[in-house]
Protein backbone atom coordinates (compact mmCIF):
# COMPACT_ATOMS: atom_id res chain seq x y z
CA UNK A 1 0.00 0.00 0.00
CA UNK A 2 1.42 3.44 -1.01
CA UNK A 3 2.04 5.87 1.80
CA UNK A 4 0.48 9.28 1.36
CA UNK A 5 2.71 12.39 1.77
CA UNK A 6 1.87 14.69 4.66
CA UNK A 7 0.68 17.84 2.89
CA UNK A 8 1.64 19.93 5.92
CA UNK A 9 5.31 18.88 5.90
CA UNK A 10 8.34 19.41 3.69
CA UNK A 11 10.50 16.86 2.00
CA UNK A 12 14.26 16.95 2.48
CA UNK A 13 14.74 18.21 -1.08
CA UNK A 14 12.31 21.07 -0.55
CA UNK A 15 14.03 22.00 2.70
CA UNK A 16 17.44 22.07 1.01
CA UNK A 17 16.09 24.20 -1.84
CA UNK A 18 14.53 26.62 0.64
CA UNK A 19 17.81 26.90 2.52
CA UNK A 20 19.71 27.57 -0.73
CA UNK A 21 17.26 30.26 -1.80
CA UNK A 22 17.38 31.85 1.66
CA UNK A 23 21.20 31.84 1.58
CA UNK A 24 21.22 33.51 -1.83
CA UNK A 25 18.82 36.21 -0.64
CA UNK A 26 20.75 36.82 2.58
CA UNK A 27 24.05 36.98 0.67
CA UNK A 28 22.56 39.48 -1.77
CA UNK A 29 21.26 41.65 1.06
CA UNK A 30 24.59 41.56 2.92
CA UNK A 31 26.48 42.39 -0.29
CA UNK A 32 24.17 45.30 -1.01
CA UNK A 33 24.48 46.58 2.55
CA UNK A 34 28.28 46.37 2.35
CA UNK A 35 28.30 48.19 -1.00
CA UNK A 36 26.11 50.96 0.40
CA UNK A 37 28.26 51.24 3.51
CA UNK A 38 31.42 51.43 1.41
CA UNK A 39 29.85 54.07 -0.82
CA UNK A 40 28.88 56.08 2.26
CA UNK A 41 32.44 55.79 3.60
CA UNK A 42 33.81 57.06 0.30
CA UNK A 43 31.33 59.93 0.30
CA UNK A 44 32.13 60.81 3.92
CA UNK A 45 35.87 60.68 3.21
CA UNK A 46 35.48 62.93 0.18
CA UNK A 47 33.29 65.38 2.08
CA UNK A 48 35.79 65.54 4.93
CA UNK A 49 38.74 66.14 2.63
CA UNK A 50 36.88 68.77 0.64
CA UNK A 51 35.93 70.55 3.87
CA UNK A 52 39.57 70.45 5.02
CA UNK A 53 40.74 71.81 1.66
CA UNK A 54 38.21 74.67 1.72
CA UNK A 55 39.01 75.57 5.34
CA UNK A 56 42.78 75.45 4.72
CA UNK A 57 42.47 77.63 1.63
CA UNK A 58 40.41 80.25 3.46
CA UNK A 59 42.54 80.30 6.62
CA UNK A 60 45.92 80.31 4.88
CA UNK A 61 44.88 82.85 2.25
CA UNK A 62 43.56 85.15 4.96
CA UNK A 63 46.80 84.89 6.94
CA UNK A 64 48.95 85.67 3.93
CA UNK A 65 46.82 88.54 2.65
CA UNK A 66 46.77 90.31 6.01
CA UNK A 67 50.33 89.62 7.14
CA UNK A 68 52.98 92.34 6.93
CA UNK A 69 56.08 90.37 5.97
CA UNK A 70 57.40 87.04 4.72
CA UNK A 71 60.29 86.64 7.15
CA UNK A 72 61.68 83.28 6.08
CA UNK A 73 60.84 80.66 3.49
CA UNK A 74 61.88 77.37 1.96
CA UNK A 75 60.22 74.80 -0.27
CA UNK A 76 58.40 73.28 2.72
CA UNK A 77 57.67 76.21 5.06
CA UNK A 78 57.10 79.93 5.31
CA UNK A 79 57.21 82.31 8.29
CA UNK A 80 54.79 85.22 8.34
CA UNK A 81 54.82 88.30 10.53
CA UNK A 82 51.10 88.83 11.04
CA UNK A 83 51.43 92.50 12.08
CA UNK A 84 52.40 94.61 15.06
CA UNK A 85 49.12 93.50 16.58
CA UNK A 86 50.01 92.11 20.00
CA UNK A 87 51.94 94.83 21.79
CA UNK A 88 51.96 97.69 19.27
CA UNK A 89 55.56 98.37 20.25
CA UNK A 90 57.01 99.01 16.81
CA UNK A 91 58.87 95.67 16.80
CA UNK A 92 58.48 92.12 15.55
CA UNK A 93 57.59 90.00 18.58
CA UNK A 94 57.86 86.21 18.66
CA UNK A 95 54.16 85.96 19.48
CA UNK A 96 53.34 87.76 16.22
CA UNK A 97 54.96 85.12 14.00
CA UNK A 98 53.25 82.12 12.43
CA UNK A 99 54.72 79.23 10.44
CA UNK A 100 52.91 77.44 7.66
CA UNK A 101 54.80 74.19 7.24
CA UNK A 102 54.67 70.80 5.56
CA UNK A 103 57.17 68.77 7.57
CA UNK A 104 60.26 66.95 6.37
CA UNK A 105 58.14 64.45 4.42
CA UNK A 106 55.93 67.18 2.94
CA UNK A 107 52.89 65.13 3.92
CA UNK A 108 50.74 67.61 5.85
CA UNK A 109 49.89 71.29 6.08
CA UNK A 110 49.74 72.93 9.48
CA UNK A 111 50.12 76.22 11.31
CA UNK A 112 52.70 76.69 14.07
CA UNK A 113 52.19 79.63 16.39
CA UNK A 114 54.07 80.80 19.46
CA UNK A 115 52.74 81.86 22.83
CA UNK A 116 50.82 85.08 22.11
CA UNK A 117 51.68 86.39 25.55
CA UNK A 118 55.40 86.32 24.71
CA UNK A 119 56.45 89.87 23.89
CA UNK A 120 60.11 89.12 23.13
CA UNK A 121 61.26 91.26 20.20
CA UNK A 122 63.35 89.56 17.53
CA UNK A 123 65.37 90.53 14.48
CA UNK A 124 64.26 89.00 11.14
CA UNK A 125 67.84 87.89 10.61
CA UNK A 126 67.55 85.40 13.47
CA UNK A 127 64.52 83.61 12.00
CA UNK A 128 65.17 80.20 10.47
CA UNK A 129 63.58 76.83 9.89
CA UNK A 130 61.24 75.61 12.59
CA UNK A 131 63.22 72.37 12.93
CA UNK A 132 66.37 74.24 13.97
CA UNK A 133 64.62 75.30 17.21
CA UNK A 134 66.03 78.83 16.85
CA UNK A 135 62.82 80.05 18.49
CA UNK A 136 63.57 78.21 21.75
CA UNK A 137 65.78 81.14 22.77
CA UNK A 138 62.69 83.37 22.65
CA UNK A 139 59.68 81.17 23.39
CA UNK A 140 59.10 77.98 25.33
CA UNK A 141 56.31 76.47 23.28
CA UNK A 142 54.75 76.13 19.84
CA UNK A 143 51.05 75.55 19.23
CA UNK A 144 50.24 73.37 16.22
CA UNK A 145 47.03 73.49 14.18
CA UNK A 146 46.81 70.83 11.48
CA UNK A 147 44.97 72.10 8.41
CA UNK A 148 45.31 69.08 6.12
CA UNK A 149 46.55 65.92 7.88
CA UNK A 150 46.90 63.66 4.84
CA UNK A 151 48.45 65.05 1.67
CA UNK A 152 51.69 64.76 -0.26
CA UNK A 153 54.20 66.69 -2.34
CA UNK A 154 53.58 69.99 -0.54
CA UNK A 155 55.56 72.77 -2.23
CA UNK A 156 55.89 76.46 -1.41
CA UNK A 157 56.56 79.06 -4.10
CA UNK A 158 57.19 82.82 -4.08
CA UNK A 159 57.42 85.63 -6.59
CA UNK A 160 60.69 86.67 -4.99
CA UNK A 161 62.36 84.06 -2.84
CA UNK A 162 62.61 85.73 0.57
CA UNK A 163 66.15 86.45 1.64
CA UNK A 164 67.64 89.06 3.86
CA UNK A 165 67.97 91.94 3.61
CA UNK A 166 65.17 92.45 1.06
CA UNK A 167 62.37 90.13 2.28
CA UNK A 168 60.59 91.34 -0.83
CA UNK A 169 58.15 88.52 -1.54
CA UNK A 170 54.49 89.47 -1.89
CA UNK A 171 53.01 86.37 -3.52
CA UNK A 172 52.92 83.02 -1.69
CA UNK A 173 51.83 79.85 -3.48
CA UNK A 174 51.27 76.47 -1.80
CA UNK A 175 50.55 73.36 -3.86
CA UNK A 176 49.85 69.83 -2.62
CA UNK A 177 48.32 66.54 -3.69
CA UNK A 178 45.38 64.77 -2.06
CA UNK A 179 43.90 61.36 -2.85
CA UNK A 180 40.12 61.11 -3.19
CA UNK A 181 38.57 57.73 -3.96
CA UNK A 182 41.87 56.47 -5.30
CA UNK A 183 42.41 59.48 -7.57
CA UNK A 184 45.23 61.95 -6.91
CA UNK A 185 44.19 65.58 -7.24
CA UNK A 186 46.46 68.62 -7.09
CA UNK A 187 45.33 71.61 -5.07
CA UNK A 188 46.82 75.07 -4.84
CA UNK A 189 46.55 78.11 -2.60
CA UNK A 190 47.67 81.49 -3.95
CA UNK A 191 47.58 84.70 -1.95
CA UNK A 192 49.25 88.11 -2.11
CA UNK A 193 50.23 90.38 0.78
CA UNK A 194 48.02 93.44 0.72
CA UNK A 195 50.27 95.66 2.82
CA UNK A 196 53.88 94.53 2.94
CA UNK A 197 55.79 96.44 5.64
CA UNK A 198 59.35 95.46 4.78
CA UNK A 199 60.18 99.03 3.79
CA UNK A 200 59.32 100.13 7.33
CA UNK A 201 61.84 97.90 9.06
CA UNK A 202 65.28 98.85 10.23
CA UNK A 203 67.05 96.07 12.12
CA UNK A 204 63.74 94.55 13.12
CA UNK A 205 62.11 97.74 14.34
CA UNK A 206 59.41 99.73 12.58
CA UNK A 207 60.73 103.15 11.66
CA UNK A 208 57.50 104.60 10.25
CA UNK A 209 53.77 104.21 10.62
CA UNK A 210 53.23 104.91 6.93
CA UNK A 211 52.63 101.64 5.05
Amino acid sequence: MTKKRNINGLTLVELVVALIVTSIVVTAVVTLAYALDTANDFADDMSLKQAQIRFAALRVSDLIRHCKLVCYASTDEVVLWRADDKYMDGKINIGELVYIEAGALQDHLRLCEFDPSDSTAINPGSIGSLTTNWWSAYSGSVNYTTMIPECSNVQFGFDVFPALPTLASRLVSISYDVVENGITRQCQINATLRGRAGNLLDGGSIVSDDD
